[in-house]
């Protein structure tokens, strides 16, 4: 796989001062919000303003093996999620800009890649949001307005080729324009596992949707809520939904059901 340019954007270039990219950002400090043997991911202030890095420094054979035999894709670097960032901004889904962007080497064991995003300004996600909706929930209106967002960023992403892979409430930031929940913006993070392709098979569109279902389970919605989300994400009516698309949507079900069970 042949190596990018590396891409810093211009506001970075001042604190590289010339130096390797690679190099600047495997050595700083900052909060460290994960950290595995082949990647880490921090905060990293830079100036006044704060930055999401992630740095992947290869794999191994046994961590590449360990994936495929859980039928998981391995993560091999940041290439993918700069791709998925791309295509989700162009398609007008709001996601964190990207600040510098960097990959070398050929060998999946042994390539070294960084993806630098600005921070999108809040700490409150979707999973946090919704915590206390069923003691106290939101108006029908607020409710409404944020089940149709999630729908619509599902429905583009899925019809132009990505998959998620970790479609869960938590990564949906919630940027707030007031207390008004109608006038809030949702921003999709944490696109490192994300499958791009020409076309989604239907068991990847199968996978978002269970995760995303499973993260709502204990929120608080209703039949009706889970039948508005059907209308808005497949852009049918209920009846057509139903006669075309059933055995799809109890898949998602099942699927959803499943991994519930999981947590006993």
């Amino acid at each position: 796989m042949p190596a990018d340019t590396p891409y810093i954007r211009e506001d970075l270039l001042p604190f590289l001062s010339g130096q390797d990219p690679f190099t600047f950002f495997s050595s700083q400090d900052g909060e460290v919000y994960r950290a595995l043997e082949f990647r880490r991911t921090y905060a990293l202030v830079l100036g006044e303003k704060t930055f999401f890095v992630k740095y992947h420094s290869g794999s191994s054979i046994g961590e590449i093996l360990k994936n495929l035999l859980q039928f998981r894709l391995p993560v091999l670097g940041a290439r993918n999620e700069r791709l998925a960032l791309s295509r989700l901004s162009d398609l007008g889904i709001a996601v964190p800009g990207v600040a510098a962007f960097g990959v070398r080497g050929a060998s999946p064991l042994s390539m070294q890649s960084f993806i630098v995003t600005d921070d999108v300004g809040t700490q409150e996600n979707l999973e946090d949001l919704t915590r206390t909706w069923p003691q106290q929930p939101p108006s029908f209106t607020e409710r409404l307005h944020l089940i149709r967002m999630v729908a619509d960023i599902a429905r583009t992403m899925h019809t132009n080729g990505i998959c998620h892979r970790d479609f869960y409430l938590c990564h949906f930031m919630v940027i707030r324009k007031s207390e008004n929940l109608c006038e809030a913006g949702l921003t999709l993070l944490d696109l490192h596992r994300a499958l791009v392709k020409q076309k989604l098979g239907e068991r990847w569109i199968i996978k978002d949707l269970a995760g995303l279902y499973f993260s709502a389970m204990d929120i608080g919605l209703g039949r009706k809520d889970l039948l508005r989300f059907v209308r808005f994400y497949s852009g049918k009516k209920l009846k057509r939904v139903l006669q075309e698309d059933g055995d799809f949507w109890k898949k998602v079900n099942q699927r959803a059901t499943k991994m519930k069970s999981r947590l006993g």
